[in-house]
């Protein structure tokens, strides 16, 4: 993807090659994980460890980087689904977050028109999301992008995402033959 500018904003498509990108990659991510809407917690040294190779490993991955003046402003960390309905890939947008000092300056609505254009390159059929319900800035900044809770191929209901717990990842390192 070329890279997106206007002004001192720059959007690139992460390199997991590019110590820059991996940095910026984790700095991000940890910010948006300390933030009371990401859990208001750092992200813990394994999942620091892991990350990158982590999303560079994943055949899904797309993650877009939001540059300011060489500083890392932004990030849109997403994974290609694919819809059994429509016959189509989809695209989920697990995490977007601008860093504090940069918010407000249209760089999380640059970083989803470019998921857009993505996602219509790749022939998605559409983007989803997940916000918490108590994001109401969060939510009303979706809406006003096209983001709904209705879906007319369901007959017009919300749609509630849900999760369950898994235990840590246990250690792969062999146990020792006895």
């Amino acid at each position: 993807m070329e890279s997106d500018r206007t002004d001192n904003l720059r959007i690139h498509e992460a390199d997991y090659a590019d110590a820059a990108h991996a940095r910026a990659i984790v700095e991000l991510v940890d910010g948006y994980a300390r933030d009371p809407m990401g859990g208001g917690q750092p992200l813990g040294e394994y999942a620091r460890q892991k990350l990158v190779a982590g999303l560079r490993d994943h055949p899904t991955s797309l993650v877009l980087l939001a540059f300011v003046d060489d500083q890392p402003a932004g990030i849109a960390v997403c994974f290609l689904g694919y819809s059994t309905f429509a016959g189509r890939r989809q695209v989920n947008v697990h995490d977007l977050a601008v860093q504090p000092d940069f918010r407000r300056r249209g760089i999380a609505r640059r970083l989803l028109e470019a998921v857009e254009r993505k996602a219509q390159a790749l022939d998605c059929c559409r983007i989803t999301l997940e916000v918490r319900d108590d994001n109401h800035t969060a939510k009303q900044f979706y809406h006003s992008l096209g983001f709904g809770t209705d879906d007319p191929g369901a007959n017009n209901v919300a749609m509630l995402f849900l999760k369950k717990r898994l235990g840590k990842a246990k250690s792969r390192r062999p146990k020792a033959e006895s």
